[in-house]
Order: structure tokens, then sequence, then C-alpha cells
């Protein structure tokens, strides 16, 4: 095991014109001087907070540890495999697009980007875009980007705070104002921005085009409500199981035991992301991590079994690659 513990990752906020200054439904004791869109939690680049290896890097880390951090279940044993963020549209994203596994890698990505959205926050009428209406073309979706008028042959859906959204590769999307989403993805930042509001940004018409898939299996996530775990005052909702993660959401109010290892027996590198309340994250031998609202603390596969002690409560996310194949979840518009 070496000297992997749980880790606290600090947050990396990244400035997007779309963003805001008010982080205040997650980090309301944080200011800022410019617009902040994201949140990054556990990016290639974001850096642990806690104990000997404060400041080094999830990529160094993968780089170092590889199956002791990622697990069996991860495709590529020195890359960190899920990036998960907060994101706070305050105006309306670009339409962009990402690639599937197979368009990615034409142009020498080693994978693509599915992502899911959970909606943490919403204000009333807060939606997004998700593909394309009912018979639009790819071919009518360019010509609409010519003709300056591309949110029309989106299709727009209102969203909801606990609402799961499943993000397919290939699929046209944007989120418009007034939500605050927790993003899980593949860990790739391959994007290709099709149409921006006459903003002075770059557009990738030609790889992003290519990448366009007309039917897709994006949707609100079809799932279960929230069961009660037996034996205890701690619910457990699945929000989505999908061919690259799965998330679920844990409402703790006494401790909670967990595992790396899911029911094939195989494990994967957990992480952990705090939307209300606190607690800590104990395992045997190792220091316990305080987990608070807006914070991500990343459990290492090897730890293999750890708990979670709400102070109070705590209501929180947990990400983690399958160890084995799932289909793409059900899904409805």
């Amino acid at each position: 095991m070496g000297n992997l513990y749980p880790l606290l990752m600090l947050p990396g906020f990244d400035p997007r014109p779309w963003g805001t200054l008010d982080l205040s439904p997650i980090y309301p004791n944080h200011k800022f001087e410019e617009k902040i869109g994201e949140a990054w939690l556990s990016g290639d680049d974001c850096k642990v907070a806690n104990g000997p290896l404060t400041g080094k890097t999830l990529s160094q880390l993968s780089e170092e540890y590889q199956r002791e951090l990622v697990g069996d279940a991860a495709r590529d044993p020195g890359r960190f495999p899920l990036l998960l963020k907060f994101l706070f549209p305050h105006e309306k994203l670009s339409v962009q697009v990402h690639p599937d596994d197979e368009q990615a890698q034409r142009v020498g990505q080693p994978w693509g980007k599915t992502e899911c959205w959970y909606i943490a926050h919403a204000k009333p009428g807060a939606q997004i875009a998700l593909g394309l209406k009912a018979g639009v073309t790819a071919l009518q979706l360019e010509e609409a980007i010519h003709q300056k008028r591309a949110e029309e042959v989106l299709n727009w859906i209102n969203v909801y705070a606990g609402d799961m959204i499943y993000v397919a590769g290939g699929t046209v999307h944007t989120l418009g104002p007034g939500s605050v989403v927790v993003e899980t993805q593949q860990q790739s930042d391959t994007t290709y921005r099709l149409y921006d509001y006459g903003r002075p940004r770059e557009l990738h018409l030609k790889n992003g085009m290519a990448a366009v898939k007309e039917k897709v299996k994006s949707g609100k996530v079809v799932r279960p409500a929230p069961e009660q775990i037996r034996g205890s005052k701690n619910r457990h909702a699945p929000l989505v199981g999908a061919p690259y993660f799965v998330v679920d959401m844990f409402e703790a109010k006494e401790p909670l035991e967990l595992a790396t290892r899911d029911d094939s027996g195989r494990s994967s590198v957990q992480i952990l992301v705090a939307v209300e309340g606190c607690g800590v994250i104990e395992a045997a031998g190792m220091d316990p991590v305080t987990l608070a609202k807006g914070d991500a603390v990343v459990v290492p596969a090897c730890v293999r079994n750890f708990g979670v002690r709400p102070q109070w409560a705590l209501e929180f996310l947990r990400a983690y690659v399958p160890g084995k194949p799932l289909p793409e979840p059900e899904t409805r518009m």
C-alpha cells in the first residue's frame, strides 16, 4: 500500500465567461474577483491538501502508484479515471459536443468524454439542452449554426434538484443558467464548441460535427427512489450505472461502512463529494479526513474498507469505475 491514504483534494477554480462571482450554494466562504464556472475536484492537475502527499497531483500519484490508487477496474493503470467537478452556470454555456471513444481515437486522444450531471440546486425554470429536436439532422444543425439559430434546433428540458442527467459522447448539449451541477465524466477535457452566441471564442466545427450523433441514449436517468439502509437511519440512492462510471447518493445520519470493491470483486478508486453537511472519512491505521460541503476526498483502491462518520448529517455523492461491464442507463427526455 505504500503511503496512500484518503486524499482531501484542493478545488481548482476555473474562470469561465458564463460563470458567476457567487458560489455560495457550495462555497459560501470563498470570494472571487472573476466569474468562476467550474470547480475541479479530481482532474489530473488537482492537488492533494492533506498528509505527506500534500501538493502532489492526481496525475503524479496515478503514475507512481498505478493500480494501488486507481484499482483493477480502471482501463489505464497510470491515469486517474474520473473527473468530478462542480459547474456554476450563470449564463448559457456554449453549444458543444464531446467525442465518444471511437471518434476521440481517430484524432489521437486515448478516450472520449461521456459524462453525467447531478443537479444539486436548481432555480425555477432552469433548463438544459440535450440532443437535437426530433427529426433534426446533423446537417440541419450545421445550417442552423451558420444562421446563428442553433438554439432553435436543440431539445430543451426543465431540470430540478435531484435529477441525474446522462450525456453520452456525441450528444450536442448545453447548460442554461440557474442550476448548480456535479459533473462526473471520463478523464478527458476534449470539448468541441459548436456555437457560442457571438462570444469571441474559437469554434471547432470540423471535429465537432464529425463527433455529433443524431440518436443517443442521453436523458434524465430513470432510477429507483432512495432506500433506507437496513438497520440504520442512512439512505442510499443509486443515481446512475453506466459503462464508464457509477454514481450513488448517500444521506448519512450515523456511521456508514463502504468498500473500494463492488459486487464484481474488482476494485476502484472512490471519489466522495459532499453536497450538504459535514463528516469524517476513516480507515484503519490512517488519519481521519474531514469532508465538508464542496470538498472531495479520493479513497485509493488499496484502502479496501473505510467508514463515513457524519457530523450531525452528511449528503454526499460517491463515484467509481464499475468492475463489470454495464449498459447505458435507461433514460427519458
